[in-house]
Order: C-alpha cells, then sequence, then structure tokens
C-alpha cells in the first residue's frame, strides 16, 4: 500500500515562483489553525519560512485571495523552509488575478 499524499498534478519544482511575503492562517486537521508566513507561490504550490511542526505528506487548507480555499500537501522540509504542493493547479486567470492581489508592487512582478 502506499504511503505520503497522493497528488494529482506532478512534481513541477521548477515552475516560475513570484515572491511574495503573505502571513496565512491555515486548517491542519491535527493541530488545528496554524500560521504561515508564505514565501513564494507558483501555480502549483508555495514555500513558507519558519519552524513548522508537520511531517512530509501532511494537508494544509490554506485560503488565497481571489482563488479561497485550496489543500496543500507537504512534500519537502529544509530546516525553517517547507515547500507544498496544491492539491489541484490553479487556472491562469486565477493565479494571475491571486498574484496581483499578493503583490500590490507591480515593479515585484515578474514579466508575463
Amino acid at each position: 500500500m502506499a504511503s505520503g499524499a497522493q497528488l494529482s498534478v506532478t512534481e513541477m519544482r521548477q515552475a516560475a515562483r513570484h515572491p511574495v511575503e503573505y502571513k496565512a492562517i491555515a486548517e491542519h486537521r491535527r493541530l488545528g489553525d496554524i500560521h504561515l508566513t508564505i514565501t513564494n507561490v507558483s501555480a502549483q504550490g508555495f514555500m513558507t519560512s519558519g519552524a513548522l511542526e508537520l511531517g512530509r505528506g501532511e494537508r494544509l487548507v490554506v485560503r488565497f485571495p481571489k482563488v479561497g480555499r485550496i489543500e496543500a500537501h507537504l512534500i519537502w522540509i529544509t530546516g525553517e523552509r517547507c515547500g507544498f504542493q496544491f492539491e489541484r493547479i490553479i487556472r491562469v486567470d486565477d493565479f494571475l488575478a491571486m498574484i496581483e492581489a499578493l503583490q500590490p508592487n507591480p515593479r515585484l512582478r515578474k514579466e508575463r
């Protein structure tokens, strides 16, 4: 029997990342509310900074502007950084609207 997260999207760590500084409260089934500092985001996932008491494969539900609630799975941990993969890919138009909300300074946004 397979263990860990059974993801419907493929591994895409090379996807374009957008730097952000977004404070979020995620929901975890065992720990309840968890405060996150999201430092970059892509259409496939996001990275956090700061220590989390989670193990690989654990799931969170995070609310993002324009996208709403989305489930994410912890894929990797390095020191105080964690990489999460969304359980589904965010549509391009929704992702662009989310980036505009997360990065109000247009100089921080990558060229499209």
